[in-house]
């Protein structure tokens, strides 16, 4: 008899434990009930739908809210990436096949969470015509463990996310144009604001960080009154901060450039769709998505120019340039943590270091010795240099300068630690190379080729990101302290091979003040 019932209690004792498993992959939304995975102490949804998949009639438009579904939606993989054609030598490879399909978003949470928890919203880079959400080494796992809330997501790309006709702004009758990319992100953080409470997250206490055109879009997302109030702190990595790189506006030409309807047009008829109304639009809509694509990828997209916007000033999402705007306070004032890599992304297509340094003028001297250039240096890797001090790290330095200056807190920082198995093929930290450090997702990088040096470094990385998350503060017990940046010291923290973080004065500081130069002379010339 005390047999039966002792084994009648351990059944009644999984039957709750499998009650509370169940009840800890299970989310209700607004827009239906979800079932996710736990594994390891951190429970994960993937592929939850926060708009409608933008095809058809919807191929152009703003996103819409997701469809309700009935029963439990399975949330164990990833939804597709949104349709792009794949970098071969991409940093972050995606996880899955992309389809126009694919305004969708993951979430890891810990296992049995408390409420309001700290949130983090990413946002992948890959110069808006690539990358995804569902790369390895993306997974938010390693912040969850530390009590956070973590949310990736996907945006529309290339064409699909940037986009102006003329037919489409008769159409608008007030709705936004052009920046269709923008607006899956801004009705991303509106779904985190609605339903990451089910989550464990609080809403009003989330932080949006991005890589590259990610870091771009948080300057977007930092200067554009549509998200105001939409986060409460800001990261950004290699994301510039001056310019929209030569953005033009949706009706009108701007920097050189024709307008973005121009551009539509220039696009309609090298498909043989001639005409600007609503019978080109509707066969623009019907076109194949890889027809829409058209062989553009971050190895092509300067030679697609004439039929590629990109990014556009609309007046209402896009205000205006970052710098200006930064400059007149137009800007949302919270915790910013910003930074680039010591080997960074730049474009130089000088043949001679005559023609590389003439642009400093008067200072080409100057800039040849702040460079250490010589007859005999690399002339490709000089030019790198240059370019990445001029399109990454000098703009990373002027936002820090420039939001410290209206007593706003700012961390910044340049990334120069190299993973022991690329010393000798890097003599920096690529653009890019930060991201599995991050994340701690070292190891999904370099498989065995990571060292215990390398897993430290990540360990130490995600350390400081997710404290900035949880106070709007990096540093922690620890750590070696990381200071908070003044124009009057100039200190960011370097993270070094050989000795891992350390806080000092900017070593690049003649070469950056330079290239400062030139772009406040560009600005004086095209306010």
């Amino acid at each position: 008899m005390m047999r039966r019932m002792l084994a009648a209690g351990m059944l009644i004792s999984l039957a709750a434990w499998a009650v509370g498993a169940q009840a800890q992959d299970m989310v209700k939304i607004d827009s239906g009930m979800l079932k996710g995975t736990t594994r390891a102490g951190v429970t994960s949804f993937k592929g939850i739908p926060y708009a409608k998949p933008p095809v058809g009639k919807l191929r152009w438009e703003p996103p819409q809210p997701a469809a309700h579904w009935k029963g439990i939606r399975e949330a164990t993989q990833y939804g597709h990436d949104c349709m792009q054609l794949p970098f071969p030598s991409d940093a972050a490879p995606l996880g899955t096949r992309p389809s126009e399909n694919c305004l969708v978003l993951n979430v890891w949470t810990p296992a049995h969470h408390k409420a309001n928890l700290p949130v983090m919203v990413w946002i992948y880079g890959g110069g808006f015509v690539n990358g995804g959400s569902s790369p390895a080494v993306y997974d938010g796992r390693h912040f969850a463990k530390k009590g956070i809330v973590f949310v990736s997501f996907n945006y529309r790309l290339g064409r699909f996310g940037f986009f102006a006709f003329p037919a489409l702004t008769r159409q608008a009758h007030g709705k936004l144009l052009g920046n269709y990319a923008f607006m899956d992100q801004i009705a991303a953080l509106k779904w985190v604001q609605r339903n990451i409470a089910a989550f464990g997250g609080n809403p009003k206490d989330v932080t949006v960080f991005g890589e590259s055109a990610g870091g771009m879009s948080v300057h977007v997302l930092m200067t554009s009154p549509l998200a105001k109030g939409l986060f409460e702190r800001a990261m950004v990595e290699s994301g510039g901060g001056r310019t929209m790189m030569g953005a033009t506006g949706v009706t009108e030409g701007m920097n050189g450039k024709p307008s973005g309807e121009q551009i539509g047009v220039n696009f309609a008829k090298s498909m043989g769709i001639h005409g600007d109304g609503a019978a080109a639009l509707a066969k623009l809509r019907a076109l194949p998505a890889k027809d829409i694509v058209d062989g553009m990828n971050m190895a092509s997209m300067f030679a697609a120019a004439s039929t590629y916007a990109g990014p556009m000033i609309d007046g209402r999402l896009v205000v205006g340039e970052p710098e200006t705007l930064y400059q007149e306070g137009k800007y949302q004032h919270v915790p910013l943590l910003l930074g680039t890599n010591s080997m960074d992304l730049g474009f130089s297509f000088a043949k001679t270091q005559a023609q590389l340094f003439a642009p400093f003028g008067k200072n080409a001297g100057k800039a040849e010795a702040a460079y250490g250039a010589k007859p005999d240096s690399n002339l490709r890797f000089l030019g790198m240099k240059v370019a990445a001090d001029a399109m990454m790290i000098e703009p990373a330095r002027f936002v820090a300068q420039t939001l410290s200056a209206q007593g706003d807190s700012v961390w910044e920082y340049r990334f120069g630690y190299v993973a022991d198995s690329m010393r000798k093929q890097w003599p920096g930290a690529p653009h890019a190379t930060e991201i599995p450090f991050v994340f701690d997702t070292v190891k999904a990088k370099y498989g065995m080729a990571a060292t215990s040096a390398d897993v430290m470094a990540g360990e130490e990385t995600n350390d400081y990101w997710a404290n900035f998350v949880k106070t709007g503060n990096p540093n922690g017990a620890g750590l070696p302290h990381w200071p908070r940046y003044s124009v009057k010291k100039d200190e960011l923290m370097m993270f070094t091979e050989n000795h891992g973080p350390e806080a000092m004065v900017d070593p690049w500081k003649e070469r950056l003040d330079l290239t400062e130069a030139l772009a406040n002379e560009r600005m004086k010339a095209h306010p």
